[in-house]
């Protein structure tokens, strides 16, 4: 059974979404402000934590810088957010949050997120190891997209779950131009603003990835969209 840390202040939300996803099958620790969710997370051992933004004592954001300089960093993290701000967003994406989701939300659609998270999460097989699955090679990297995992040279980076969506999207268009509405629809559901800025973000990281070997290009495609060069 799959272990979730669920840290969220409001007391109604809270119950309702732990005895739901214990519904589901999930073992749900719920923690109900940002401190005490950091003393569960130190404490026990989780498959995907799941942080509200605006809490007491500490808030998600802050929560989740000392998750990703932990022990235990490569926990997948859903952020839950009372604010549409996009600036908030990006923010999530840049700590190292794999994804989030607007208040009010359904519980299917963050349930349907935690199974898409956890699917293409894998903490302990490595690339060099890997036998079957997505694997592509770009250039002197391996990715595979099945363990979410960039490796080069012996180093091996962990992928955020839109980071390995959007970089096998261009893997399975090498040298070819993928069209931003064509990839937003495709990863994020619509091509809206907020959406855009989003992929925008998760390029740049994968940009970062990918800097150890010069000859591999992400390009921007004026009015048309990205091709990732090699």
């Amino acid at each position: 059974m799959k272990k979730l840390l669920l840290v969220e202040d409001d007391p109604n939300l809270g119950s309702l979404l732990q005895e739901y996803l214990g519904s589901k099958g999930y073992s749900t620790d719920w923690a109900k402000d940002g401190q005490q969710g950091w003393d569960k997370f130190v404490e026990g051992q989780y498959d995907l934590c799941i942080f509200d933004v605006m809490m007491p004592r500490k808030d998600g954001f802050a929560l989740a810088k000392e998750v990703r300089m932990s022990g235990k960093k490569d926990v997948p993290i859903i952020f839950l957010t009372a604010r549409s701000m996009k600036e908030d967003t990006i923010q999530g994406l840049k700590i190292g949050g794999d994804d989030y989701l607007t208040k009010p939300f359904d519980r299917e659609v963050l349930l349907a997120r935690i199974e898409a998270v956890l699917r293409r999460y894998n903490p302990h097989p490595s690339v060099q190891g890997e036998t079957a699955g997505s694997v592509y090679r770009i250039g002197s990297y391996v990715f595979s997209y099945d363990m979410q995992q960039l490796a080069c040279n012996g180093e091996t980076f962990r992928l955020t779950s839109k980071e390995s969506e959007l970089l096998k999207l261009f893997c399975e268009n090498l040298n070819q131009p993928v069209g931003r509405s064509y990839a937003l629809k495709m990863i994020w559901g619509d091509d809206s603003y907020f959406n855009a800025r989003s992929m925008d973000v998760y390029i740049t990281k994968l940009r970062k990835h990918l800097k150890n070997d010069p000859s591999i290009q992400i390009i921007n495609l004026h009015g048309e969209g990205f091709r990732l060069a090699v």
